[in-house]
């Protein structure tokens, strides 16, 4: 049975095929249509003898990102229209006091959808689910008509309240067939089913968007795929790497908009229970940023609504991930102050960094790591791409720094590791989490590259790079179940009275996933949680558990103490006498998966580890270093190495500092501590 799993970047779309307990990885350039550097990856890979096809792509979030998306309308209740230019009204910290300052999607910038787009429509549902104003259809129809004389591709439809009662959204669906034909039409009661207006909204909007952008795109890469003689199922990731059937994802593909990073999360926690090793730190270093993520007793950490750009809200659940602009390519500058500075900015992929040699000037951390000799200039990116130096060293000497060149080189590299340790704390102190408690796991091609050196500044148990690095959020999509959810969001205070509307609650949301697997239904797994707060809070507490079984008076008081449990985790307080609201109820239905299997490393019969050569690190101290090459795939399990080393695979290289010690773990993995042997 082959397994292979795909992640498209917007530079490269990554390839992993599992067979027989074998893990290959093919690394192929995305084309402009994605689905072509897809397909091309699928085919090296043997597609043919595949049996699953778990796919994640930012191919949504860059169109989102870029504005190259589709005309749309948004239909909501008549005077509402500027809600998606309001947002929440929230400022990131920077901009606090910036009178200039705008949001990224509101209409002083680049709308999502333009104003004259947004219609009001003169209706009115109450919070209780009564009428008061009843759907005037015959001025929704003319602004329908409008609509159509604009040509737009797709509507979007949020009126308020809706999620309490459905019936106006799914008039106004039909009457938007009736005047604009078989054009997409999300209503927000069924794309996302809570309370607060704007992120249903955005939610709702985002999914006509992905709807137009996914529906083409999965038709053509099936297509492709079964051109190819692949006979068995798609999927797709969604925002928390769970693995969704490609026909199901499509209905509501606001879902995997965001899939790719949150693969690497996935990868990790399953690793880690492999090598028990529950409570991990994940840095995901590519060539832009370093993508933070956080498992605590090997569940990732998940938010149930995340941002696609500041304050642009999707309401799905998805992994926590923090980016920070420190990646391979992270661009060297001096400030105006005279400080040397590395990232936010990045060289991307064209130029690329001046080592590359298409036209980049200024210096990178990668020439940085190739000046001083960690990187292999004819053994970079598998040996495909030589790397010069002249041209690294040239770039650095025309900074406009009194520094000398030494000092310049090693400044580069420590802001770098800094500004990878100082968001790496950053997550753990925002967590409330003893970064003593947990290992760093990097991964990435320059994960490795930097992590080990982040150690005395983080002051982490130790680093963990796992077998391919550079591929690893690829086979996060081999490491994961089939997740199916559903969520509706019902005030309700939580006493005994009520454990019979919120059994109804979660008993037709299980119904209804049940009626889409049919007789698959019956192998799920149904895990349910609910979000709650303290009688008036304005935010809930999300994932709180619930006992198996039906709702009864007992299980109200269980989710009552359970509530405050999680609360007095989260927050250091317990306020039991306080009334306990239930917001959002939620149900996943689970379906075991078929999962990656690394193969164990054998021990060395005898003796150690033997270098492929000498090297020489350079502005790491005041001389030279000599360090020992190895060739990863040349170590075995218990191998033990000391600092400095490098150790080479095809797309990455570990960095062993000075004063740290290498321990190659069962399934080959690479365990570095700080200090001598554990």
């Amino acid at each position: 049975m082959t397994m292979i799993g795909v992640d498209v970047g917007g530079t490269f779309t990554d390839v992993v095929a599992i067979e027989g307990g074998e893990i290959r990885t093919i690394k192929v350039a995305t084309e402009a249509r994605t689905e072509e550097g897809v397909i091309a990856g699928a085919r090296e890979a043997g597609v043919e003898n595949a049996t699953v096809f778990n796919h994640a792509s930012t191919h949504g979030l860059n169109a989102v990102i870029t504005r190259k998306l589709p005309k749309i309308a948004f239909l909501t209740t008549l005077g509402h229209r500027d809600i998606l230019d309001a947002g929440r009204t929230w400022r990131p910290a920077e901009a606090l006091t910036d009178a200039h300052w705008r949001r990224p999607y509101g209409d002083a910038a680049r709308p999502l959808v333009a104003r004259y787009l947004r219609r009001g429509i003169r209706e009115r549902i109450t919070a209780d689910g009564g009428i008061l104003i009843p759907l005037d259809e015959d001025q929704a129809r003319a602004e329908l008509e409008v609509l159509r004389r604009c040509e737009v591709e797709g509507v979007a439809i949020c009126l308020i309240n809706s999620y309490v009662s459905a019936h106006h959204e799914e008039r106004l669906r039909d009457l938007v067939h009736e005047v604009l034909g078989p054009v997409p039409c999300s209503i927000s009661s069924e794309v996302s089913p809570l309370a607060k207006e704007f992120a249903r909204s955005s939610t709702t909007v985002i999914d006509v968007f992905m709807r137009i952008i996914y529906d083409g795109y999965t038709s053509r890469l099936d297509a492709g795929l079964r051109a190819e003689g692949f006979t068995g199922q798609l999927n797709y990731a969604n925002c928390a790497a769970q693995l969704v059937s490609a026909d199901i994802a499509v209905e509501h593909p606001y879902e995997i908009v965001f899939a790719g990073p949150a693969a690497g999360t996935m990868a990790s926690a399953y690793f880690g229970s492999l090598i028990d090793t529950p409570n991990l730190l994940c840095a995901d270093v590519g060539g832009t940023s370093c993508d933070i993520s956080l498992v605590t007793d090997g569940a990732p950490s998940v938010d149930t609504t995340f941002e696609l750009e500041h304050d642009l809200i999707v309401n799905a659940l998805s992994n926590e991930i923090v980016s920070i602009g420190a990646g391979g390519g992270s661009l060297v500058t001096v400030s105006p102050a005279g400080e040397l500075l590395v990232g936010p900015g990045s060289a991307g992929s064209v130029p690329g960094p001046a080592c590359y040699g298409r036209g980049g000037t200024q210096p990178t951390t990668t020439d940085t790591m190739l000046l001083m000799g960690i990187i292999d200039p004819d053994g970079f990116a598998g040996g495909r791409m030589q790397l010069d130096p002249d041209l690294a060293r040239r770039a650095f000497q025309d900074l406009d720094s009194p520094l000398s060149f030494d000092q310049r080189v090693n400044y580069a590299f420590r802001v770098g590791v800094n500004n990878v340790a100082e968001g790496l704390f950053n997550v753990a102190v925002k967590h409330g989490i003893d970064p003593r408690d947990y290992s760093l796991l990097a991964f990435g091609a320059a994960g490795p590259m930097l992590l080990p050196a982040t150690l005395g500044l983080v002051h982490a148990k130790e680093v963990v790079v796992p077998p391919h690095p550079g591929l690893f959020s690829a086979l996060g999509l081999v490491s994961s179940d089939q997740v199916y959810g559903d969520s509706r969001s019902a005030y309700t205070i939580l006493e005994p009275g009520a454990a019979e509307s919120i059994e109804k609650v979660y008993a037709q949301m299980e119904d209804r996933l049940k009626q889409r697997f049919g007789d698959r239904g019956g192998d799920a797994k149904f895990v349910r949680t609910f979000d709650a707060l303290l009688m008036g809070q304005s935010w809930e507490t999300p994932f709180v558990t619930i006992p198996d079984g039906p709702i009864t008076a007992d299980t109200v008081h269980q989710m009552i103490a359970n509530f405050h449990d999680v609360y007095q985790q989260r927050t250091g307080n317990r306020f039991e006498a306080l009334p306990v609201q239930g917001v959002t109820y939620r149900v996943e239905a689970v379906f075991p998966a078929a999962k990656v299997e690394y193969p164990k490393l054998p021990a060395r019969d005898s003796g150690g580890p033997e270098s492929s050569r000498e090297l020489e690190i350079r502005y790491l101290t005041d001389e030279p270093l000599v360090a020992l090459e190895y060739q990863r795939v040349d170590l075995r399990a218990g191998d033990e190495l000391a600092g400095p080393a490098v150790v080479r695979e095809p797309l990455s290289t570990t960095f062993v500092p000075p004063g740290h010690h290498l321990t190659v773990g069962t399934y080959g993995e690479l365990h570095i501590r700080l200090g001598g042997t554990p």
